[in-house]
């Protein structure tokens, strides 16, 4: 497993029964987690100080409990980068904090280059992974279906002074985005793509990643360069394991590029045990 194990302003302090007890700059905040099963009793004694919490509801969705005054939003910090924090209701933040083990990865790559790199960030959320590749000196496209996602990054990247940094910022449905630049002859150096686990589009349809992903893949390989640097691909589908991610890319991009492959979980270490929890899924090509 690869930690996120960086962070200064972000700590999950404990976890069991379905529940992470997190730390975000000051604030603590108790969210639920599937894929913590364990029962154990809790170690640490911050549970009760936590300042919200999140309840899920029988029907869906959820709400937050607050039982302090918390500001709507706050910021914390990554190495050079800051990240606008805003409890949301679905019990997301803004920020996946297991993903900074990818980001400092990907920092590493463009900064190794000694070129000029252009990056596609797919499903860029609030754009921890486009901070992190600006930051680095590339130039990236950043795409996501949702326009308030998309503000969000910008104001990530203004509050991380990036704001004049070379990004382009597309609200547009990924696949077909990338089948547009297909066509318009656009390539790019570096892939990041963070797909839903489920979704449904504008006609109702469903879209499962574990029945898409392939797909998905094979299209957006296609507008790679001719010395491309990494292609990451993240998931949090329980179905679908992080080595059949890496074959997947082992036979779509091997055979043309060469390079070499990785996958692994990625997690977070937990203050009050020791121990690391699985958070998600990356599989990883890279050039030689």
């Amino acid at each position: 497993m690869r930690p996120a194990d960086t962070w200064q302003d972000y700590e999950l302090i404990d976890a069991t029964n379905h529940n992470r007890l997190e730390r975000w700059g000051k604030t603590l905040l108790i969210r639920p987690d599937p894929q913590i099963i364990w029962k154990n009793e809790p170690v640490s004694p911050l549970w009760d100080r936590a300042d919200a919490v999140y309840h899920r509801s029988a029907r869906g969705g959820g709400s937050w409990e607050q039982r302090r005054s918390l500001p709507a939003r706050w910021r914390i910090a990554w190495q050079d980068l800051t990240l606008i924090v805003s409890p949301t209701g679905f019990k997301h933040t803004g920020v996946f904090p297991e993903q900074a083990v990818n980001w400092a990865w990907y920092r590493q790559k463009i900064a190794a280059a000694g070129r000029p790199v252009k990056v596609l960030n797919l499903f860029g959320y609030t754009g921890g992974a486009t901070l992190a590749c600006l930051a680095a000196g590339a130039s990236v496209t950043h795409v996501d279906a949702s326009r308030g996602m998309v503000a969000w990054a910008r104001e990530n990247a203004a509050a991380s002074g990036l704001a004049d940094r070379p990004c382009r910022w597309i609200v547009d449905d990924c696949a077909k985005f990338v089948a547009r630049e297909i066509r318009r002859g656009s390539r790019y150096d570096g892939v990041i793509m963070d797909p839903p686990s489920y979704g449904r589009g504008p006609g109702g349809e469903v879209w499962k990643l574990e029945d898409n992903v392939y797909d998905l893949i094979t299209l957006t390989a296609r507008v790679l360069t001719d010395r491309p640097l990494f292609f990451a691909i993240n998931s949090y589908t329980e179905g679908l394991s992080p080595a059949v991610m890496e074959y997947i890319l082992k036979t779509t991009l091997s055979p043309r590029q060469g390079g070499r492959t990785a996958c692994d979980e990625i997690g977070l270490p937990v203050s009050a045990t020791g121990g690391v929890v699985p958070c998600g899924a990356t599989a990883l090509w890279e050039s030689c």
